[in-house]
This record gives C-alpha cells, structure tokens and sequence, in this order.
C-alpha cells in the first residue's frame, strides 16, 4: 500500500515541519521499514463484561495500511491496495466532523450496561482519528446516519473475511489467569515454561507472552476449545482458569496504541 503510506508520511511531515515539532513514532517506524500501522478499526469498550473479556477483548476489525484485515484475533484476510484507498476514504469521511463521543438525539431511551461502538480511520494527519457511541446498534435511528453507515462497512469486511479469509495466528500471545477456587473439573498441571501469577490477583493477572510460553499455552488451550480445558494449577496449589488471544501486528510491536 505504497502510495497510500506515502501520502500519509508526507502529510505528517508537513505538519511537523510547520510546528517545528517531533515527527510521531508511528510514522517514523513506516518509514524506516517497521511494522505497518493501523489505518482503520472497529472495536467495543466498556459494557458488563468480565474482567477476562475486558483483557482480552480485540477489535472487531482492524485494518493496516498493507492491506492485512483481521477480525476478532483470530481471522485475516488481506485487501488490494485501491480496497484499502476506499476503506479509508468512506471512514474518513463518515467520521469527520463527529464528536469524540456521540450522543443519541433527544427522546432516545436509556440504555446501560452496553458497550460503547468504537470507530476509528488515521487521517492525512497520521493521526487516528476515534468516535466512540454508546449503544450505537440499539439506538442506530438515534444517530447520524453517517456513523451507522461506518459500522455498517466493518461489519462488511467482517463478513467478508470470515467467508473468506484464513486462521490468523501470531508469535505473540496474552495470556488472562482468573482465579477459580470453587470451579468444576479436574485442574491439569501448570503449562510447563508458563509465566505463573504472583501475589494478589485482583481481578485477573494479565502478561503478554512469546516463544515457547506462547507455544505451550496455545497447546494446552487450543484455540476454540477453552471450555473443559482451561483449568490449571499453580506449583503452590492455586487453581486458575487460562484463556489467552494473539496479539495483533501493532500490539507485538509497541505499546499497542493506535
């Protein structure tokens, strides 16, 4: 997606040239050969969830500058170049212009405990551009359309890539241990070369792991087969339940922010 980086390090370039500031590391890594970053998304925040959904929750849809599309962690596919061009135009243009946080028009009901759609496309500034709405699919008619409508195009490639794409699968893994004292079932041994939890684990223990942690926790708890098998103890006695997702490409890299 070579024309559509370059417009993107030329606008940031300008514009740090023009404050006389820093140019971001995001468009410093791309331009020195680093990871591709995001340029466009789809996630969820907040919302009655558990902790354990709450550290592993992924984007929806996340879609880099390369073309790589990849849904809930776990599916990929990859666009052409003019597919991206368009992706990023259409969100650019439903989102600009919009609150940070949007509100429903007057007269629409209340809704809590649901969590806040999240959108997002990196404009010609290089900078993410984020519009978060409260209980976008429940109140759709209370919105703009031009939000519906973005949601609408990651809910496409969604479709798409789990009609058509392939497994996705990563070296990096996070690995969640929630506390199960009381829970049903046999606990097998702690995955041997796995990180343990130390201390106070309040509300769950999270740590971001690779090589051959990553592989023994992806074989003691393959992916999609979490229930029944997901119980393990401790060298000193505690019971945890495992769960874990691969990381994506921005998140092995940094800090994981967009």
């Amino acid at each position: 997606m070579r024309r559509l980086r370059m417009i993107v390090l030329v606008a940031v370039a300008a514009l740090t040239a023009a404050c006389g500031g820093v140019e971001p590391e995001t468009s410093a890594a791309a331009a020195d050969g680093g990871p591709v970053q995001p340029v466009a998304f789809w996630g969820a925040e907040g919302g009655f969830v558990t902790a354990t959904m709450n550290a592993l929750r992924p984007p929806r849809v996340m879609v880099y500058g390369d073309g790589l599309v990849i849904v809930d962690a776990s599916k990929r596919m990859t666009l052409t170049d003019a597919e991206v061009g368009d992706v990023v135009a259409r969100m650019e243009e439903f989102l600009t212009g919009q609150s940070p946080t949007a509100k429903p028009k007057p007269g629409a009901p209340s809704v809590t405990d649901l969590p806040d759609t999240v959108l997002g496309v990196r404009g010609k500034d290089g900078k993410m551009l984020e519009v978060r709405v409260p209980a976008l699919e429940q109140l759709a008619d209370f919105y703009p359309k031009r939000l519906v409508d973005a949601k609408k195009l990651m809910e496409g490639l969604a479709t798409r890539t789990a009609a058509e794409g392939a497994d996705y699968v990563a070296t990096r893994v996070r690995l969640v241990a929630d506390e199960a004292p009381s829970a049903e079932g046999r606990p097998s041994p702690w995955p041997e070369g796995v990180p343990e939890p130390s201390g106070v684990v309040d509300p769950v223990w999270q740590k971001d792991v690779e090589g051959v942690a990553a592989n023994a926790i992806t074989k003691a708890v393959p992916a999609g087969q979490e229930y029944g098998r997901s119980l393990f103890t401790t060298r000193s006695g505690v019971v945890f339940v495992l769960s874990w997702r691969y990381l994506l490409p921005h998140e092995q890299s940094g800090d994981g922010h967009l």
